[in-house]
């Protein structure tokens, strides 16, 4: 099968995650745990390599069925993190997304520049009308890429989320199509 790959610039590349990248991914989440649990509310529902599989094995599945893509995010041949859709509504035409990056390859640009292409990807390979990124309130770095790329804060969802033992609220920013009413 052949993978999408999305060039986001000379460096990185975002590339359609498979069952060989388990182990990679499994390594780097368990490197950058205490850093990721910070905001993400999935790291005790992945413990090793057999997660990361079934996580894949899923997220194959979701593209095979025309519900979005997850990429690994490769920065000078090296895989340093994940971005992806969590679903494609083909009959709305609008996508969520979300990622995650090694600590040490913060602060480059990286994510800024993945969440870029894919949204250009959605709005122009997938049709997209709309992209959403969820931040959780008080989650800087992330809204600081929102903020970046024009996504606008259209609301709060109060309590959205639970993040181990609290629920946080997530700041809904959404992206139309430059031009878009």
């Amino acid at each position: 099968m052949r993978r999408l790959q999305l060039r986001v610039n000379e460096c990185v590349v975002l590339r359609q995650i498979a069952e060989e990248d388990a182990e990679e991914i499994s390594a780097l989440i368990d490197r950058n745990r205490v850093h990721l649990r910070e905001w993400l509310p999935w790291l005790d529902n992945s413990n090793g390599i057999h997660d990361t599989a079934r996580f894949i094995g899923r997220s194959l599945e979701q593209a095979a069925d025309d519900n979005g893509f997850t990429f690994a995010i490769v920065c000078d041949g090296v895989l340093t993190g994940v971005i992806g859709q969590h679903y494609l509504d083909s009959l709305n035409r609008r996508t969520e997304l979300g990622y995650w990056l090694d600590a040490l390859h913060q602060g480059r640009g990286i994510v800024t520049q993945s969440t870029a292409r894919l949204t250009d990807y959605a709005f122009t390979e997938q049709a997209c009308n709309r992209v959403i990124l969820h931040c959780a309130f008080g989650n800087l770095k992330s809204r600081a890429v929102a903020e970046r790329l024009g996504f606008v804060q259209e609301g709060i969802l109060r309590e959205a989320e639970w993040l181990y033992d609290h629920y946080v609220d997530l700041e809904n920013t959404g992206s139309i199509p430059v031009g878009a009413t």
